[in-house]
């Protein structure tokens, strides 16, 4: 039996609520330090691995998925994942002013920034909110939504391994997708 749409909406709602709740005190609790910490303080050897996988977060993989819903599905598809994921990405912009919470960084020591440090607000994780949106978008059948997902798991954990972003960013960032995404689904 399949799950209805509401499931993972208001789950995805719950989280983005509590997460930004907690957010907006600018303070990492130790629960969240020591689950960042479980990721950043993995080896460097990570790093180039994991590299690509993160881009699946990014503007660009948008608009690779869009190409790739055209060339499968059509123009109207690729106009949905296209307009889903753009939607994403500037709405997480538009959220970090209003939560105002930095990097990992700004509120922790000892913090491994692996690449070019991150600028700006860190909540929520961008590349988390658009890796899950495209999973849930751009993939249309079962078994290519759970490989999404599991790549937008991977992303969200690597934004916490290169130093870019505490967990309560990243759990706000795969609520922000999946509501996205179970809205899009829905509105087909």
């Amino acid at each position: 039996m399949p799950i209805k749409p509401a499931v993972p909406a208001t789950i995805a709602a719950t989280v983005l609520t509590a997460a930004a709740g907690r957010a907006l005190d600018h303070r990492v609790g130790s629960t969240e330090e020591a689950v960042f910490r479980r990721f950043n303080d993995c080896s460097d050897a990570l790093a180039v691995p994991l590299w690509p996988v993160m881009q699946s977060g990014s503007l660009g993989a948008v608009f690779v998925a869009g190409a790739v819903a055209q060339r499968r599905c059509g123009l109207p598809e690729a106009a949905v994942v296209t307009l889903v994921g753009t939607a994403v990405w500037g709405g997480v912009k538009a959220i970090k002013p209003l939560v105002g919470r930095g990097r990992p960084a700004a509120h922790l020591s000892h913090v491994s920034v692996r690449g070019a440090p991150q600028s700006g607000l860190g909540f929520p994780s961008g590349h988390a909110a658009v890796a899950t949106a495209l999973a849930l978008t751009a993939t249309s059948t079962l078994p290519g939504r759970v490989a999404g997902l599991a790549v937008a798991a991977v992303t969200g954990g690597a934004r916490m391994y290169v130093g870019a972003h505490l967990p309560l960013d990243v759990a706000a960032g795969f609520a922000i997708g999946t509501l996205a995404g179970v809205v899009a689904r829905a509105a087909r």
